[in-house]
Parts: C-alpha cells; structure tokens; sequence
C-alpha cells in the first residue's frame, strides 16, 4: 500500500511537470525563434531565455519522462547506448539551467549598473557576446560529464560497486572512492559558483530597484522614466526567477546532504530531492510568460489573428 501510495504521488507529480513545462517552454521557444526569423534580431536577454527553455525541455526530456514512466510501472526499456546518452544530456542541461539563469541575472545586472569605466566595458562586450559565452558555458558543462560515457549501463544482472547511483533504468558506477569524490567535487564546485554568483547579482538588482523606487515617487512621467521603468519591470522578473532556482536548489541541497547522513536513502526522499531538482523546468517558463513584454506582445497578436481568421471563415461559411 506505502508503495502503491509513492508511485501515484510520483505519477501525479512528474504527470503534471511534463504537462506544463513542455507546452509553457515550447511557446516561448517558438515565439523567440519567431521573432528572431521575422525581426532578424533578439534582445541578449531574450536569446538566454530562449536557450533557457531549450534546456528546460531537455531536463523534462532526459529526466521527467523517465521518472514518469518509471511510475506507472514500466522497467529496463533503455539498452547502454541509450542510458549513456540520456543521462549525458540531463547532466549537461540540469547544469546549463544553472548557469543560463546565473548568465540572465548577470545581464541584466549589468544593464542596471551605473556607466562607469568597468560597467561601460561590460554593457559593451557581455550583450555582444552572449551567444559565445552561452557556448562557452555548453563546453564546461560538457567537459564535467565524462563519466557519463564510462561508468553508466543499462540495469542488468551484474555485480556493481558501492559508489554506484541507481537511477530508474540506468547504473552510473563510478568504480572507486576517487572517480566518486572528483566527480561530486566538480559538480559542487559548478554548482556553487553560478548559484553565488546569480544570487550576489540579484540582491545587487534588488538594490537598484529599491534606490530606483525612492527616486521615482512624485517624479512626472517621461519616454524615459517609462522606459527605465520597463527595464525595473525586466529586473523583478529575473530576480524572482533566480529566487525561485535558489529556493528549489536549497531544498534539493539539503535533501542531498540529509542522504550524506544515512546508510539507507528512501525511496521517497530520492524521488522528492529528483523533483524538487526538475520543478524549476515547469515553474519558469510560467513566469517567463507572465512577465515577459515581447511574449505577451506576440501572444496577443497571434491570439488577434486567429480569432480574426476564425471570424472571417464563419461569416463565410454563413453566407454560403
């Protein structure tokens, strides 16, 4: 009954992300892809968005849908090649959605910052570069995982060693103590550094729009003022993008440190720190798609004309 219990609550919770992060995460790539084919440019910020809903599909693709499947009963469907490559792919983009938000939050920190020397330097090369450098942050995501290639088969009848994770189709054996360590530091490392990084640019953010919001009571409305305001509006949507990973990531931090503790990890705790690892893949494209100008702006013309077209067909369909 405890089992039957866990898999419908485990179901019900990977059913639901794969039900809103893959349509939520596919508007926003196809509106950006839309808007980059008929306007020939896309804002920097918005390019990272949209690499951030590519890699969120990746995660649902590589990691939500095998613990759905998982959940209703279906077992060992994955050969070698295929877990290799599925768990290459959920390493790498679980990673990129790390370093993608930190990217988006540094951004926009800098279209914030005040035009000194330093800041001047960075509005200039960082907005102009920023495909480079999301190309640079695949290559070391890229360059952790390894492993993956080595050390993951298919479940088998097999003896495998004690540092071994069990995933729900797949093996990843590290085979010693070293490959073990080296491979959880690179991670933890990674992991760390962009979180730091994405949180000290946001309580950064978080000032500027508090002085900004001081200076801005009882001020006359301008092209200007509205304009800044504008970019306010952007920066409260990143910082409450990064709250949410940073808040998702504790969680998922202290579940991981908890299974440091025990000898035996649950069930339970290991698919709740796995969800509680993904849920970021379905919750920020729903905050993309609230607080996004562009998107909304697209959203509502493309809404306009198919009920115009609609309209127009029905009024012939009536007069024939």
């Amino acid at each position: 009954m405890e089992l039957e219990l866990r898999l419908i609550f485990k179901a019900v919770g990977f059913f639901s992300l794969i039900i809103i992060g893959i349509p939520s995460n596919v508007i926003i790539l196809a509106i950006f892809t839309q808007v980059r084919i008929t306007e020939k440019k896309l804002l920097p910020s918005n390019t990272v968005l949209t690499m951030l809903a590519l890699v969120n599909l990746l995660v649902i693709f590589s990691k939500g849908f095998p613990q759905a499947i998982h959940s209703i009963g279906i077992r060992n469907i994955l050969n070698d090649f295929e877990c290799k490559f599925i768990s290459f792919t959920y390493r790498i983009c679980r990673g990129m959605t790390i370093c993608v938000t930190c990217l988006l939050s540094c951004n926009q920190c800098i279209i914030l910052a005040p035009p000194t020397k330093t800041w001047l330097y960075l509005k200039q090369k960082v907005p102009n570069n920023i495909t480079w450098i999301m190309m640079l942050l695949w290559c070391i995501n890229g360059a952790i995982y390894p492993s993956c290639f080595i050390h993951v088969r298919a479940k088998g009848n097999y003896t495998t060693s004690k540092y071994t994770l069990h995933l729900e189709f797949c093996n990843h054996d590290f085979m010693s103590f070293i490959s073990y360590v080296v491979n959880g530091i690179a991670i933890a490392l990674r992991d760390f550094f962009f979180v730091g990084m994405m949180t000290l640019a946001s309580c950064y953010i978080v000032f500027v729009l508090y002085q900004h919001g001081k200076q801005v009571q009882g001020m006359r409305s301008s092209d200007k003022t509205n304009r800044k305001t504008m970019e306010y509006k952007a920066s409260r949507a990143v910082v409450l993008l990064v709250t949410i990973y940073v808040a998702l990531f504790g969680i998922d931090s202290c579940i991981w440190i908890y299974t440091l503790t025990v000898s035996e990890v649950s069930p339970v705790i290991s698919d709740a720190r796995v969800f509680f690892g993904t849920l970021y893949t379905a919750l920020s494209p729903i905050v993309i798609l609230k607080t996004n100008k562009k998107l909304k702006t697209v959203l509502l013309c493309n809404t306009t004309k198919g009920l115009l077209l609609f309209s127009d067909s029905s009024m012939n369909d009536t007069s024939q």
